[in-house]
């Protein structure tokens, strides 16, 4: 375990602040929900992530998507990405998504790009493409995403379609899981 030299004091109600700094390195956000396991003496604070508990079912889903659509298959979390088949498997797995990926979570987007462009969904990654994006949502919280990406043929019209249909198969493993 990493210590941060930081110490915080319990206020009368049981409440402890996790600093700006901690929140912001770890991606948390205002209204993110915080996950408390204990482990003997230690109490240990984990960002929660729904899409964990379906991750499972996300890597068969992706799989079975790539060998029908031929193109890259990523799911997100809100925080990364946990699923990927595909020829980009290798760079996006358990990476960051980006700034772009996030706000586009967060604004419940779902678009496709039918011209070749730059894009980057995770950090520190760049590609040159085509895409369709979903954002996964369920009972009004965002969870995440589903991105079909093409790094050579345009997206089509039912590709795009793929994409819309596998988010909401994901989010639906949370109504009948």
């Amino acid at each position: 375990m990493k210590t941060t030299g930081i110490i915080r004091r319990i206020d009368d109600l049981g409440r402890i602040v996790i600093p700006k700094e901690l929140r912001r390195n770890l991606h948390i956000k205002n209204g993110d929900t915080i996950e408390i396991f204990v482990d003997m003496d230690n109490i240990i604070l984990k960002k929660y992530s729904p899409m964990e508990s379906i991750e499972d079912a996300a890597i068969k889903y992706v799989e079975s998507f790539n060998q029908v659509l031929k193109h890259n298959v990523i799911v997100t979390d809100k925080d990364k990405v946990i699923a990927v088949s595909g020829s980009l498997k290798k760079n996006y797995l358990g990476k960051n998504i980006s700034e772009f990926t996030d706000r586009s979570i967060e604004r419940r987007d779902s678009f496709v790009e039918r011209q070749k462009k730059n894009f980057s969904f995770v950090e520190g990654v760049e590609d040159f493409g085509y895409y369709s994006f979903s954002s996964i949502v369920n009972n009004g919280d965002t969870l995440g995403s589903v991105i079909i990406v093409s790094l050579d043929k345009p997206i089509l019209e039912f590709e795009e379609k793929m994409a819309i249909i596998l988010s909401k198969l994901l989010s639906n493993k949370f109504i009948t899981d």
